[in-house]
């Protein structure tokens, strides 16, 4: 299997400015992320970033740097800039690893690279964790995906989907033994050329409904393979409290 991963990595976070520099464990978050990628089996990684002081981090850490333009509204734009700077060739498999991931298992960026060579008719694939809490069913900052008996992604939503009726209408709610329901994690992979094709499509009203990024692939008749996770990622650093709790994982596994 071949494949390239690139970090998109922004400086001016809206809860946590400066992000991807917070230190963690004597090491930045982006570093961190970026080891994680150096233990896979990727050919190549690539970090793509606006900033020029991310820029000159990752390159204290011999990092291959693409500084990118500002003007970008996505990180699936910046990976478009890193693949055309980059040359990338249409059929190359590029993971999209987030740079606040500093606990995303090796073996998931494995998973989502190969789900996508192993199915040539799919234009992404992502991954999912099935989800035990009803209170995380119902927190619309977990993003929940209902699939196919092939794995195929049938939609992605910040709401409750499937609604288990007669369980989630009781207070409190319970969760249903009879039906899954999976959080979606923001780990994807795409086809070099399938990049360039998403970001020429035009926005759907899906996508801006639920800012989602990927209900773009499947309003425009693409499909998405989210298999379940074979290791539940650590969570990821949107806030203050986030970077303690990532610090002291990697602390612990020091």
């Amino acid at each position: 299997m071949s494949y390239c991963v690139v970090i998109p990595a922004r400086y001016a976070s809206v809860r946590l400015p400066g992000k991807p520099l917070r230190k963690l464990a004597g090491k930045t978050m982006l570093e961190h992320v970026y080891l994680r990628a150096c233990q896979s089996s990727a050919k190549d990684i690539i970090i793509a970033t606006d900033d020029r002081r991310i820029h000159a981090a990752a390159e204290k850490f011999s990092a291959n740097v693409c500084l990118t333009a500002d003007t970008h509204t996505s990180g699936t734009e910046r990976l478009a800039e890193v693949v055309a700077v980059c040359e990338l060739d249409d059929n190359d498999i590029v993971v999209n690893l987030q740079g606040d991931e500093p606990l995303m298992p090796v073996a998931c960026i494995e998973q989502v690279a190969k789900a996508l060579q192993d199915h040539p008719e799919v234009q992404v694939s992502t991954l999912c964790t099935r989800i035990e809490q009803a209170d995380e069913v119902f927190d619309p900052n977990i993003v929940k995906v209902v699939r196919d008996k092939k794995d195929m992604a049938l939609y992605f939503s910040r709401a409750p989907i499937p609604w288990c009726r007669g369980k989630f209408d009781q207070q409190p709610p319970l969760m249903s033994e009879q039906f899954a329901h999976y959080r979606h994690i923001g780990l994807y992979a795409y086809r070099a050329g399938y990049i360039k094709t998403y970001v020429s499509q035009s926005k759907a009203m899906l996508e801006e409904a639920e800012s989602l990024e990927q209900l773009r692939v499947l309003w425009h008749g693409g499909k998405i393979i989210a298999p379940e996770a074979l290791e539940i990622p650590g969570p990821g650093v949107d806030t203050e409290d986030d970077l303690q709790k990532v610090e002291a994982v990697l602390l612990r596994n020091l």
